[in-house]
């Protein structure tokens, strides 16, 4: 097991907070600072709650649940309750205290599941149901993507009865997101195809979620749609963010899309959006080149 020293980890703290660096250096670092784990490298990642950049506040979130530390539990509770903050960063905050778990986490989750932004009071019903589940015994084990998800597999393996249950609107969406991710870990053509079909859904946040796991399945069967969805401007920008980085993801030396997200650079497209797409760019970059992966973070022992 590698061990970072203080200056090390304080080097990439200053990095990821420092507003005048490339968003895809201060990407990297949190990052980082995700595999790093500890109190030193959670205290470097909360201070970017502070930063103007939404989609960076919403991945320093999404990096504090997937670290599970209740060191985290009051500051993502303090972004939580600002409804002040941007959704998708609330959104986030409330997904990783799902993540992370304990009485505070679960208190706050339920007191916001009535909230008016949809996106925040769905994921905090959501983070509530898995945190019940956990408490009947119920198990989650780990998958081949190293994420926390906010829900487990389902146990069906049935292709076509996940694919029912993905789009019925009438089901809850800890029913459907369970079977999202066993269509996830199945992962062929049939399976990608069904979750493409949910970009279709009612929810902008059922939407966002499907659009995350087909970037982390990387499966050209799913470029067409979210290419479709990304160019879609009526859609939520929440919606759009994560199809991009869906895509870079998915880019590799066989599945060229860095021309398609290179049409949403431009200062009309909202920033979460714009942003995601110089991030995605980035990711399709090194995912050719082989030479880095944002789940692996920076090259610091050197």
């Amino acid at each position: 097991m590698t061990t970072f020293t203080s200056e090390q980890i304080i080097s990439v703290g200053e990095l990821l907070n420092n507003p005048a660096r490339p968003l895809k250096e201060r990407f990297r670092a949190l990052f980082t600072l995700k595999n790093i784990g500890g109190h030193e490298a959670i205290s470097w990642i909360s201070r970017a709650f502070s930063d103007e950049s939404a989609l960076l506040k919403h991945e320093v979130a999404y990096c504090l649940g997937q670290i599970q530390s209740p060191l985290a539990v009051p500051t993502l509770i303090e972004v939580v309750a600002n409804s002040a903050r941007e959704p998708i960063v609330r959104h986030e905050a409330a997904e990783a205290l799902g993540a992370i778990g304990g009485a505070e986490a679960l208190e706050t989750l339920v007191k916001f599941s009535s909230d008016p932004v949809s996106e925040v009071s769905e994921t905090c019903q959501l983070a509530v149901a898995r945190l019940e589940f956990l408490a009947k015994g119920g198990q989650v084990k780990d998958n081949n993507f190293g994420s926390v998800d906010p829900a487990p597999p389902s146990e069906e393996k049935d292709v076509d009865k996940l694919k029912s249950l993905l789009l019925d609107e009438s089901l809850p969406l800890f029913d459907r997101y369970r079977a999202m991710f066993s269509l996830r870990n199945i992962g062929d053509e049939q399976s990608i195809k069904a979750l493409g079909e949910g970009l279709n859904c009612s929810s902008a946040l059922f939407r966002h979620e499907v659009a995350f796991v087909l970037g982390q399945a990387a499966s050209p069967f799913a470029v067409t749609e979210l290419i479709d969805r990304l160019a879609d401007s009526e859609e939520n920008p929440m919606v759009r963010h994560e199809c991009a980085e869906a895509l870079g993801g998915i880019a590799s030396p066989g599945v060229e899309v860095e021309t398609e997200l290179a049409k949403y650079l431009d200062s009309k497209q909202p920033d979460v959006v714009r942003e995601s797409v110089v991030v995605a760019l980035d990711m399709a970059d090194y995912n050719n080149s082989t030479e880095f992966q944002y789940a692996n973070g920076l090259d610091i022992e050197k």
